[in-house]
């Protein structure tokens, strides 16, 4: 059977930089990001949902979702955000189990992971054999929030804040990625905790044999 992981971390953590890397090694990846962006393009039932709720101030000039408005809405107001997650939480679970459950047919043997930023925060993070947290300290996340997303720093900060701190996620870990380092660094601990998923893996498959 194969090894379900899964993966998370904070907001500009570098995430899915890792779960790129991960890729490249030959994890089988279930991208929740991904499924959100499926579920939520022009004409789908949730975005319809969405549009009656947050209005059509949140859609772009050729009926897709526009993210960025979407992200400044929810991040001002708790509220708002409790009803984006309670229309598409739902339905990113239901696809994430689908696709999963795919892979696990393709691939029965491999290793697959789940690389969602809300794993903890949904109650999700029971469900995998094990968990990876990528995890860098919050002047960081400010840096890479105001480079690469163009956001003034108090609104950086403001999202930072808005989620769960990065401490107590890494105390749901089983493994931690640390990404304050440099892009080589990254690549040196994803590769080091593959192979420690890869021997884990390999020994239950043992075990089973």
């Amino acid at each position: 059977m194969a090894l379900l992981v899964g993966l998370t971390g904070g907001i500009a953590s570098g995430k899915s930089t890792a779960g790129k890397i991960f890729r490249e090694l030959g994890v089988h990846m279930v991208d929740a990001d991904q499924v959100s962006r499926d579920l939520v393009a022009p004409y789908m039932p949730v975005l319809r949902e969405i549009v009656e709720d947050f209005g059509p101030s949140i859609l772009g000039k050729n009926g897709e979702l526009d993210r960025a408005a979407l992200g400044d809405l929810i991040f001002a107001d708790p509220a708002k955000r409790i009803t984006l997650e309670r229309i598409i939480h739902p339905r990113i679970a239901e696809e994430i189990d689908r696709r999963v459950e795919d892979r696990r047919r393709t691939f029965p043997e491999g290793i697959i992971m789940v690389d969602a930023a809300l794993t903890i925060e949904v109650g999700n993070h029971d469900r995998y054999e094990y968990l990876v947290v990528v995890t860098t300290d919050e002047e960081t996340q400010l840096q890479r929030l105001t480079e690469r997303e163009g956001l003034e720093n108090s609104e950086a900060r403001r999202r930072i804040e808005a989620q769960m701190p990065m401490a107590r996620k890494v105390a749901f870990a089983d493994f931690v990625i640390d990404n304050g380092g440099t892009a080589e660094e990254l690549r040196a601990e994803v590769e080091q905790v593959f192979r420690e998923l890869e021997r884990l893996r390999l020994a239950r498959h043992d075990a089973q044999a």
